[in-house]
């Protein structure tokens, strides 16, 4: 085809002659479908409702396997935070013999069954380095690097980024990082507190997983202590006999959300007690409200409050700043750790790599356009995993994604061929 030829005569022209030797091979393969960047949860529900349509996607993915997150970068405790059937991803359920809190195994094992299901075969151990709208095309143009830095550069016309909200982890800077001496781990290198007994260790970081890996910690005989710069909302998991969350979402039918967050923080009181006693102070703004307007989660208490009250765990105010083998923090107090833990989350890397600012803001990597209008963009750019909704927000965005693909690539399937295999043109 002419825009075939078109396209390889460009990227050659394009090419910078020293960028030409450093690359040990470099090729050029035009897909007949969007291609989608990451093979997580929302990368994978984004293909698999593209299949249903019959429209053909290509993921891309920077790791060895899918949903790098969840097998390399996770704890070994970690369970879902909310019910199965709030994180089941579209087209197939949980299996009927999962519990309600599936383990990170068990959703592990849910993602590989969905990549079969729906025959999923990401192209792996390709890190995307750049991705721009070509406007004389009318095409996109993904270049990657493989683990031997060869280049490939896909080319097609609609891109879905699937990176998501958690694809960098934030290391913050603290004052005397390099004076500590000990062990200073970010939780996505933490695994069990078994590796941590009998040590003193300081864990940066209240949301879910700081408070987790604190159970965990204490529960191997470790002496953990909680550092909470900002205020929390800690809820119960479950309230009379259902979940928090599900119940929450069966009230919003029916009440306003003022009214559903007063409901809440007057049981939480009543079952968790006044969590300001222990140095977790409450927002001013209810959960729900707080959750809706700056995606902050509430944390869903899985037993680490309890220890908290029990002195097993400690909980102290922001670090002022780091000494060898010790903590300052801002009350002025001094204690001895072992070892640190930054349970300070994780960013959009989009900004790195999308050589675009109209729909993803520089800043934080994140859709400008609030939930839920923040999955589409122009010329065929797309966002899913976005939503500051767990996977039932990126199931949400698939489901949009495949629809509107569906509506406005068909139309056009004469000119680019959409349902045809991918061709390659080596250079």
């Amino acid at each position: 085809m002419d825009y075939l030829r078109e396209i390889e005569g460009k990227r050659l022209h394009d090419r910078n002659p020293n960028e030409k030797m450093m690359m040990k091979s470099s090729r050029c393969v035009c897909v007949s479908g969007p291609i989608i960047v990451g093979a997580g949860p929302s990368g994978l529900a984004a293909a698999a409702c593209l299949k249903v349509k019959g429209v053909r996607s290509v993921v891309l993915e920077r790791s060895h396997c899918i949903a790098s997150l969840w097998q390399l970068k996770t704890y070994d405790r970690l369970r879902l935070h909310l019910p199965k059937q709030f994180c089941e991803l579209p087209l197939m359920p949980f299996p009927e013999g999962f519990p309600t809190y599936p383990t990170k195994q068990q959703f592990i094992q849910y993602l590989e069954a969905y990549a079969r299901k729906f025959d999923i075969n990401p192209c792996f151990n390709q890190s995307v380095v750049s991705a721009e709208y070509d406007q004389v095309l009318g095409l996109w143009r993904v270049r990657t690097v493989g683990l031997k830095k060869e280049e490939t550069e896909y080319v097609c016309p609609g891109l879905i980024v699937a990176t998501g909200e958690n694809a960098e982890p934030v290391v913050p800077d603290i004052e005397g990082m390099k004076d500590f001496g000990g062990d200073i781990l970010h939780t996505s290198l933490y695994k069990k507190g078994g590796d941590f007994g009998g040590k003193r260790v300081l864990v940066v970081g209240c949301g879910n997983s700081g408070m987790e890996v604190c159970l965990d910690l204490c529960n191997h005989n470790a002496s953990p202590t909680l550092v909470v710069r900002d205020t929390v909302h800690v809820l119960p998991r479950e309230m009379l006999g259902k979940s928090t969350f599900g119940l929450s979402m069966w009230l919003l039918k029916w009440l306003p959300m003022r009214l559903v967050d007063g409901f809440l923080l007057i049981v939480s009181r009543l079952l968790l007690g006044d969590t300001a006693r222990y140095g977790l102070h409450r927002p001013q703004m209810g959960p729900l409200q707080l959750k809706n307007l700056s995606g902050k989660t509430p944390v869903l208490d899985v037993g680490t409050l309890a220890k908290i009250k029990a002195g097993d765990i400690k909980v102290s105010p922001g670090i002022q700043r780091l000494r060898p083998l010790s903590a300052e923090f801002v009350n002025g107090k001094t204690e001895k750790f072992d070892a640190i833990i930054l349970a300070t989350g994780y960013k959009s890397n989009v900004p790195s790599w999308l050589k675009e600012k109209e729909m993803f803001s520089v800043k934080d990597g994140l859709p400008k356009r609030p939930f839920p209008n923040g999955w589409k963009g122009e010329s065929g750019l797309y966002a899913v995993g976005f939503t500051k909704r767990g996977l039932l927000g990126a199931s949400m965005d698939a489901k949009r994604i495949a629809d509107d693909i569906e509506m406005c690539w068909k139309a056009e399937s004469k000119h680019f061929s959409y349902f045809a295999r991918p061709s390659s043109l080596q250079s």
